[in-house]
């Protein structure tokens, strides 16, 4: 969106964790606020209209309408935790919040790089940006630990990481997959 710009490319406006999703991944999106290739978006014009808050949480009317439903789809990356997101990045401080995120996006870049049998990338960061970090890192070092791992098929490995991804989700009731409907908040 032109005229939009924002310093952290990897937490967005409304409470996504852009640096974790396949679309900024592979280059197609800069990111909520990052120049050239910005979708046009109602929150951002809002955030415009509002003197340009950086985060909607800093905003006197968050939460607002356009909240309503957020987290019921996905796009892209996952919304399934983007009010919780906000909330955890008000609370402990962006700073904090962004250290987290660059810590799952090792985690991540490391996955992708090295375990990814070709199916696995919306998987990888669907989990990444779900699980708690120290879960999803103890996961993956426990795994890849195992006597053996390293003789392992590339799908081996990333069904043995992902079958250790599934087993922390499901005793935390959560779904490491995308909700195919979509709910766009560019309209």
């Amino acid at each position: 969106m032109k005229d939009f710009n924002r310093e952290n490319l990897h937490f967005s406006l409304c409470g996504l964790n852009c640096g974790l999703c396949p679309m900024r991944i592979d280059g197609y999106c800069p990111g909520c606020g990052g120049g050239v290739g910005n979708q046009s978006c109602a929150i951002a014009r809002c955030s415009i209209e509002h003197g340009r808050v950086e985060y909607c949480y800093l905003c006197t009317e968050f939460p607002c309408e356009r909240y309503a439903g957020v987290d019921e789809f996905d796009s892209f990356i996952t919304h399934a935790h983007q009010l919780k997101d906000i909330e955890k990045a008000r609370q402990i401080g962006i700073e904090a919040y962004n250290e987290e995120q660059r810590l799952k996006l090792v985690l991540l870049r490391d996955l992708l790089s090295r375990y990814n049998d070709g199916r696995r990338k919306t998987f990888y960061c669907v989990a990444v940006n779900l699980l708690p970090i120290q879960d999803a890192r103890e996961a993956f070092d426990r795994v890849v630990a195992k006597r053996g791992f390293n003789q392992l098929s590339l799908q081996e490995q990333a069904d043995r990481i992902g079958t250790a991804f599934e087993e922390i989700a499901e005793a935390k009731n959560l779904r490491l997959k995308l909700r195919k409907m979509s709910r766009s908040i560019s309209e």
